[in-house]
């Protein structure tokens, strides 16, 4: 996928949501639809996400932003789009939105967005919606307070910059783990994801001689 002209939607604008639009919005991804508990914004040329990140900071919401890109937040997981980023709450894909998703990403920002009913969906429509499933999608701040009680531990602190090169590295490897396990057995990639995750904790578990 080219980044340059894409576009995507953002559900939900704290701090997962806010900074995943801002992300896009650097490299080149048009992001055409936001929206928070207040209401939600739509604009089919892009939105101002700078702008919007400084009106919510001062305002507290995105509420009074503008009237004339106002939009039904009912509507907002089903606008056409390339990458759609459900940064809100959980559960807010049920089975019908699954099945009149219109994005060719899914990047589960939040914890559990998904339905296990609609997940089933999700798996039946792969070769048209890439999903990456919430436990490797938002699993950088995890990653990072990792990290943080690593330093702690030794009392070296690193820069920003080590920071989120060593969490790039990790994301990176665990996404071509997934991604590999996914092509490689025909899994659906939050299946593979898992699989990966309990065999890790499984691994470690027998390595410390806590099972028989």
């Amino acid at each position: 996928m080219r980044l340059n002209g894409a576009t995507a939607v953002v559900q939900g604008f704290g701090n997962v949501g806010s900074i995943a639009a801002l992300e896009l919005h650097n490299m080149g991804v048009k992001v055409i639809a936001v929206s928070d508990h207040t209401g939600a914004l739509y604009r089919p040329r892009g939105l101002d996400i700078p702008q919007l990140i400084r009106h919510a900071a001062l305002q507290g919401s995105l509420e009074g932003y503008s009237n004339e890109v106002a939009l039904d937040p009912a509507e907002i997981l089903s606008i056409p789009c390339d990458v759609l980023v459900p940064a809100a709450v959980e559960r807010v894909i049920d089975a019908q939105i699954a099945a009149n998703l219109r994005c060719r990403i899914l990047a589960e920002g939040a914890n559990g967005p998904t339905t296990p009913e609609a997940d089933r969906i999700l798996e039946g429509r792969q070769k048209e919606i890439f999903v990456i499933p919430d436990i490797l999608c938002n699993s950088g701040g995890v990653v990072v307070s990792y990290f943080e009680w690593m330093q702690d531990l030794q009392r070296l602190f690193w820069e920003e910059e080590e920071v989120i090169r060593r969490e790039y590295q990790v994301l990176d490897r665990a996404f071509e783990r997934v991604l590999a396990r996914s092509k490689g057995e025909n899994l659906f990639n939050r299946t593979a994801a898992m699989a990966i995750g309990v065999e890790r904790v499984r691994g470690a578990k027998e390595t410390r001689g806590l099972f028989p």
